[in-house]
């Protein structure tokens, strides 16, 4: 486990905008309209309409998405009773997590109250702004009579994630690990060390799996919790037991699983041993368990054995659970968490484990191939597939118990939603968005009529990205438009086959002829190649007459960039262009070429791509460090497209020796730096992070991005043409109205610097 200083927390903490968390609008906000329709007088509607029915605050308000994290700090992590205030940290630590795993946001509120009555009042009072509540690091009792309150007095989800969320995870680790040891849980003897919050909730939701109470013993600070003692609270009373057990040491022999829930060294090897065959050790004190992981492994070989910390196999971590329980909850606008729900994330967590592991994991986590064993029961909490597998389960278990106020029936669809709503961040395009909005350029839609298109132009102009220009006829735009129910107010409509359009027609052509009269091209050719949109399009951006222009949805590929090589040209210092896209992902933010443009790349078209991707990537804010790929490293294979990644990265190192590339290897080698410069220590990349991935061909590049796209790894921006004169850019087939609104805002920034340029 890295260990974390004091300095270095303080500094995380401190550093930049100070906390974790903060506000970020979700409308349009830059105009006067914008700042009208979000307050004064537009908010009045939907607060007239929130009047009328209740239920309207899901839909006009974030509250479907809102979640308080509330706290009155009496019992903060493993630091006890030490304020609000002073727990205010990690509050907004438990805001992030919602949010990052999730896509739910979070107020987090310390209430300076710890009378459990006026605390209820507090949180009562303020709910009607939250669509759920987690309490947190909240002491007991108090907490178990303020959560059952709070639950029978609201309509929204409220759940003490410090009793429910660590038992959700123990219940579904002790399934899988039951499984292995070839145990059943009624015939288990379960033995509890420690009685707060988290104990009672665990072996309350192992009882509801089928656990026996006769099979249980419990022990606190003063040993076994027995009914002949007179000190037991409620709580402890209901897992009194009548066995003759007085000490930890007594109850654990012969015992088949221990839950610790206390303070770090009170399991020792030897009770360990005492334990039937194949044991189950949960040992969850932090940050130091009941035993230590080297010490239990050591005292026997049958052993299945669980902490709470990270650098050791099978945590028991609450992240596997409560944002994709509150995830399906407040999906479904769901009046409570009930146990079914909670039953069910249980049975959803303990499912995925058993499941093949994504490669991504293993990448996250370092580890060459993860399957479902000893050391394997639970899941990764950096496993993507949390999101839609708990989630679904729990809104499912929602539904079907009654507690929903929205019903799901396409789960498809549903599964769908989550996997696009936490999409990684794009801080890029984000930056990049404001920078267009701060400059909107006109922009040419050639293939409007396609209804993804036509949407994002409509959708760009509505953000303030770009000023739209459709080609084509505007009957069919009209009717498409209807059809659509969106308005085309404003847009510019240019109909080339209009007579008021043959002057442009005309003034293209001569222009297009002159300037390829040496090629064989006539005026009267240029003048038939006008009635094309894309040929038209283009002249548009050459002449002035627009600052970018996007294509691709109907046409293809190789049709239109050729004309665009013919029309726009290549910049003077390269003779070929190709096209970048740009995915993002929890790994960070990656540029790979060429992904449209040159199928079967030659030495010399590699070094062109190679410098364009180093330009590029520095235009995006990046230092360029470049991998030229290939399915072979550095000279191992001689012959074919091995050979031309080799002759072109040695052609860079001789004539541009400031860029940051090698090559040629694989993309294993090219992302994984330690295994690079530990295999191949003299590769120039030594100590660096590769961002930028060159490909041997177009075949390979084009699969690759499709591939992580698919697969829901990254987002992608893309493809961007690098090369050209002009904003000219090219969408496909399959892109989204999404895609091409963010291929727009880049073809508005590359116009935006092509101005700079121009002005120079």
């Amino acid at each position: 486990m890295v260990k974390i200083t004091k300095k270095e927390a303080l500094r995380y903490h401190a550093e930049g905008k100070p906390g974790k968390i903060e506000v970020i609008p979700t409308k349009p906000y830059s105009t006067q309209v914008d700042l009208s329709l979000a307050y004064s007088p537009g908010v009045a509607e939907p607060c007239l309409e929130i009047e009328k029915n209740p239920m309207d605050a899901y839909k006009y308000t974030a509250k479907g998405n809102l979640v308080a994290v509330i706290s009155n700090g009496t019992a903060v992590l493993g630091l006890g009773d030490i304020g609000s205030l002073a727990g205010k940290p990690v509050m907004e630590g438990k805001g992030l997590l919602f949010k990052i795993f999730a896509g739910i946001d979070v107020f987090d509120i310390e209430v300076d109250e710890k009378d459990p009555d006026r605390f209820i009042q507090t949180v009562k009072a303020i709910a009607p702004t939250f669509g759920g509540i987690n309490l947190e690091d909240i002491k007991a009792p108090e907490c178990f009579e303020i959560e059952r309150r709070l639950k029978e007095e609201l309509d929204i989800p409220v759940m003490h994630d410090d009793q429910h969320g660590t038992a959700i995870i123990c219940a579904a680790g002790l399934l899988n690990a039951l499984e292995i040891a070839g145990k059943k849980i009624e015939n288990v003897r379960i033995v509890v060390n420690g009685a707060g919050a988290s104990a009672i909730s665990c072996i309350r939701l192992c009882v509801l799996l089928g656990a026996r109470k006769e099979n249980i013993v419990m022990c606190d600070s003063k040993g076994v919790i027995s009914a002949s003692r007179t000190d037991l609270n409620p709580m402890k009373r209901e897992f009194a037991t009548t066995v003759p057990f007085k000490t930890l040491g007594e109850a654990i022999v012969g015992a088949d699983v221990f839950f610790g829930l206390s303070v770090a060294d009170v399991l020792t090897q030897e009770m360990v041993r005492s334990m039937n065959a194949n044991p189950i050790v949960f040992a969850l004190a932090n940050p130091n368990p009941e035993i230590s992981y080297e010490n239990a492994m050591a005292s026997r070989d049958d052993l299945i054995f669980a902490t709470g910390r990270s650098d050791y196999p099978n945590q028991i971590n609450n992240v596997l659970g409560f944002p994709y329980i509150f995830r399906g909850a407040l999906d479904t606008h769901a009046t409570a968490i009930n146990e079914e729900m909670k039953l069910a994330a249980v049975h959803a967590i303990a499912a995925l484990a058993k499941e093949p592991v994504p490669d991504v994991v293993n990448a996250a986590y370092k580890l060459k191939r993860t399957t479902f064993g000893r050391d394997y029961i639970l899941p990764k909490a950096l496993d993507p597939r949390l999101l839609t597998e708990v989630s679904c389960a729990v809104a499912r278990a929602a539904i079907e118990t009654g507690v929903a106020r929205k019903k799901i029936t396409d789960w498809t669809a549903y599964r769908a939603r989550l996997r696009e709503m936490m999409g990684y961040d794009n801080k890029l395009l984000r930056s990049f968005t404001d920078m267009a909005k701060a400059s909107p350029k006109r922009v040419v839609f050639a293939e409007a009529n396609h209804m993804n298109m036509l949407r994002a132009a409509v959708q760009a102009k509505a953000e303030g990205i770009c000023f739209p220009i459709l080609l084509g006829n505007e009957e069919r735009f009209a009717k498409l438009a209807a059809r659509e129910n969106i308005s085309l107010d404003g847009i510019e409509i240019v109909n080339l086959r209009h007579d008021r359009e043959t002057e442009r027609r005309h003034r293209y052509a001569r222009i297009l002829a002159e300037k390829r009269e040496r090629e064989g091209v006539t005026y009267a050719e240029a003048r038939e190649i006008m009635f094309d949109r894309n040929a038209f399009g283009m002249m548009m951006v050459a002449t002035g007459d627009a600052d970018a222009f996007v294509t691709g949805v109907y046409s293809r590929y190789s049709e239109v960039t050729r004309l665009a090589e013919q029309i726009i040209g290549i910049r003077p210092t390269y003779r070929h262009f190709g096209a970048m896209n740009i995915v993002t992902c929890k790994k960070g933010t990656f540029f790979l070429a060429d992904t449209l443009i040159n199928r079967h790349p030659s030495t010399d078209v590699l070094i062109d791509i190679a410098r364009l991707t180093h330009d590029a990537v520095k235009f995006f804010a990046h230092e360029p460090v470049m991998a030229m790929l290939s399915y072979s490293n550095f000279g191992s294979d001689n012959v074919g497209s091995p050979q031309t990644v080799h002759d072109a990265v040695s052609y860079l190192h001789e004539h541009y020796p400031d860029m940051v590339v090698d090559g040629e290897m694989q993309v294993n080698f090219a992302l994984d730096r330690q295994l690079r410069d530990e295999t191949y220590p003299f590769n120039r990349l030594k100590d660096l992070d590769v961002n930028a991935l060159i490909f041997p061909n177009l075949s390979s590049a084009n699969s690759a991005y499709k591939l992580l796209d698919e697969m829901g790894v990254t987002q992608t921006i893309g493809p961007i043409q690098m090369g050209l004169n002009k904003p000219v850019h090219f969408t496909d087939l399959a892109s989204s109205t999404r895609d091409i609104v963010n291929l727009t805002t880049v073809a508005v920034v590359d116009a935006i610097v092509q101005e700079q340029l121009d002005n120079r």
